[in-house]
């Protein structure tokens, strides 16, 4: 949820016993248990987002997160080692504070921790694949399709 040069929309939804972000870039969505089969949650096999388990606590949502591929850890860190910890605290009607705690030992001295602020916004989360403004397929067939014409 780090704001990136573009595709920085997600949605957090909530049903029974799971709390779900889905993401704009790559049409990405990570499903967290919540309550007590959060508990009993373990990747078999580590996963690009890792293996989130959460909890309540009070209002704010807690959120960890394990088990990450070597490939797709935060700011080169040990996947074996690295855990995250969200919590999720409506601030305003509109208003989220995303907080995270960055754990590591293999990696970092010691735990660390940043926050942003999130605002809801009603635009629904837009598609990642290629849209009207996209014209990078477009020009791919229609240069393929000049070489063809010069054979």
């Amino acid at each position: 949820m780090l704001p990136a040069i573009y595709g920085n929309q997600f949605e957090i939804v909530q049903g029974p016993g799971v709390v779900s972000i889905r993401y704009e870039m790559i049409h990405e969505a990570r499903v967290i248990p919540v309550g007590p089969a959060a508990s009993r949650t373990r990747a078999l096999v580590p996963q690009h987002m890792g293996t989130a388990r959460g909890w309540w606590e009070a209002d704010t949502l807690v959120v960890e997160t394990t088990g990450f591929r070597d490939e797709s850890v935060y700011r080169n860190a040990n996947a074996a080692t690295l855990k995250l910890t969200e919590r999720f605290a409506r601030t305003a009607p509109d208003k989220v504070r995303w907080t995270v705690t960055v754990e590591d030992s293999e990696t970092w001295t010691r735990p660390w921790t940043f926050s942003l602020p999130l605002t809801a916004d009603d635009n629904p989360v837009p598609s990642y694949e290629c849209h009207e403004g996209n014209y990078g397929l477009r020009n791919i067939l229609s240069a393929a399709r000049a070489e063809e014409r010069q054979k």
